[in-house]
């Protein structure tokens, strides 16, 4: 077994199991489409599998109650990821990714509730046998396309188009506990999730599609696919503030910590990747990724600190990995105790403490890595951490003193909803905000992203325009166009480019 499984906080990785309603859906990222408008989404169906012989064996009564139960739950788990549960059609759930609010993410936040939807299923299926003596099987079937949608009206949103119908078509084809995504979504979700080719697909009326089955959603995988590398655009000055606070790290030898705030694809973690690439090689730097559900989550963004620390030795149990800590800490007096509350905060020994333990053990072991050359540390999508996890980053900025540290945690607005006053006050502390790119900087990126090959003014302003300042909306519409061969990296592939499918 690999030491990746072994340094994961809970290796039992199991959804929580929400007895009503969920917690709130995630923060509205970024548009919201107007009546009638055309959208680009992901829509989910799921649908039990031999609902009639329940009806066979339940009591109207008792059938209420637990459909009741399990559309509790599944549509928990829908909004817990920030789709919509649309409607509900007979025994089946129509969740809708992408409406009213746009993430850059959306077809992997489907994805990735489907996934949940199983292991939910499959823990709600202990209490559905032990009360009414009935184990449920479900199918999902997932596509991402344009629809026609509209305003909400009688607590739906009205959304219809041939993506709706693939979807339901896939969910009918799929076999008991299994889902199937169409191609379109693979394209957005492929290196962040584990499938595998289903072949055609018969649909009804004699039709067939080509779907792939999904098996499982990577723990630490990017939240979408990256097709093409371009020149950094803009952020210069974004830069330039990053490479001040570090400079000031090192001359004082102090921890400071710098927040990046922006809405979800405008370029968070690509101005970092700029910023660490250019570091010198003395400079160590290590990256976490807080993860928006399950359970045993806390220290998730520390497990993958201590993963890429330790990967060269390869640790493969707790006591091998807290050897590797502890000689990290050489000269440190209580190195075997520093050792012990990171890999028990990590579930992977017996020496657990208390938060405040597993906050200065933690610090302690930042500034031994500090003590060879500044060490950066770089944790993603901080606006999904839990509070005791955020009340260790501020704890290693608020106390570590003498060390070259720099602390960057890069979240969405959001962030500051359930921390109001994070960073606020510290002398120690900078605030980056990230607006979108400016007219002139999408179509320099969208040059980029084709090549030298000149796109022709008109099709270049309408996917600027249609990308919104959105980088990572921009890169995905040049993607999706030179897949359906519009267009080309080198050059344009299609006579007339007025009419580009952009939604």
């Amino acid at each position: 077994m690999s030491s990746d499984n072994h340094l994961r906080p809970n290796p039992k990785r199991r959804p929580k199991v929400a007895s009503s309603v969920p917690a709130k859906p995630a923060a509205p990222a970024a548009r919201q489409p107007g009546p009638d408008a055309r959208k680009t989404v992901t829509i989910l169906f799921a649908d039990i599998v031999d609902s009639s012989r329940l009806s066979l064996s339940l009591d109207p009564e008792a059938l209420r109650n637990l459909l009741s139960r399990y559309f509790g739950e599944l549509s928990a788990v829908v909004q817990r990821h920030g789709g919509i549960v649309n409607n509900y059609i007979g025994d089946a759930i129509m969740a809708v990714f992408g409406m009213p609010f746009v993430h850059e993410d959306d077809a992997l936040r489907a994805v990735r509730a489907a996934v949940e939807m199983r292991e939910t299923l499959a823990i709600l299926n202990h209490e559905l046998e032990a009360g009414w003596g009935v184990r449920l099987m479900n199918r999902i079937g997932i596509n991402t396309g344009e629809v026609i949608a509209g305003d909400q009206t009688q607590g739906y949103l009205s959304v219809a188009g041939e993506a709706v119908i693939v979807a339901k078509r896939l969910e009918e084809a799929a076999t008991a506990n299994e889902i199937l995504i169409g191609e379109p979504t693979h394209k957005l979700v492929r290196d962040a999730v584990v499938v595998e080719p289903s072949g055609p697909r018969a649909l009804k009326r004699g039709a067939t599609i080509r779907a792939l089955v999904v098996l499982d959603v990577l723990a630490h995988a990017p939240g979408v696919a990256r097709r093409f590398d371009s020149p950094f655009v803009g952020r210069e000055r974004q830069r330039a503030l990053l490479e001040t606070v570090f400079r000031n790290a090192v001359g004082d030898r102090t921890c400071h910590l710098v927040t990046i705030l922006a809405d979800a694809g405008v370029g968070k973690s690509r101005l970092v990747r700029e910023f660490t690439s250019g570091l010198a090689e003395d400079v160590t730097v290590l990256h976490g990724r807080c993860l928006p559900y399950g359970e045993g989550i806390t220290y998730w963004p520390l497990a993958e600190i201590v993963r890429e620390l330790t990967r060269a030795e390869g640790p493969d149990s707790g006591k091998q990995l807290a050897a590797v800590i502890e000689a990290r800490l050489a000269g440190d007096e209580k190195a075997r105790l520093i050792a012990e509350r990171v890999t028990g905060a990590l579930g992977l020994g017996a020496g657990q403490g208390t938060t405040e333990e597993t906050a200065w053990a933690v610090r302690r072991l930042f500034e031994a890595l500090a003590r060879a050359g500044p060490l950066v540390v770089v944790v993603d999508d901080v606006h999904w951490a839990e509070s005791t996890f955020l009340d260790l980053v501020e704890h290693v900025a608020d106390f570590s003193r003498d060390f070259p540290i720099l602390l960057i945690c890069i979240a969405r607005p959001e962030l500051l909803d359930v921390r109001p006053g994070w960073g606020a006050g510290k002398r120690n502390a900078t605030s980056i905000v990230l607006e979108r790119l400016s007219d002139s900087e999408c179509r320099e990126l969208i040059s980029n992203l084709l090549g030298p090959a000149p796109l022709p003014p008109a099709a270049e302003s309408r996917i600027a325009s249609a990308a919104e300042g959105n980088a990572l909306f921009a890169e995905e519409l040049v993607a999706m166009l030179v897949d359906d061969a519009l267009l080309r990296r080198d050059s344009v592939a299609a006579s007339d480019l007025v009419e580009l499918p952009v939604p």
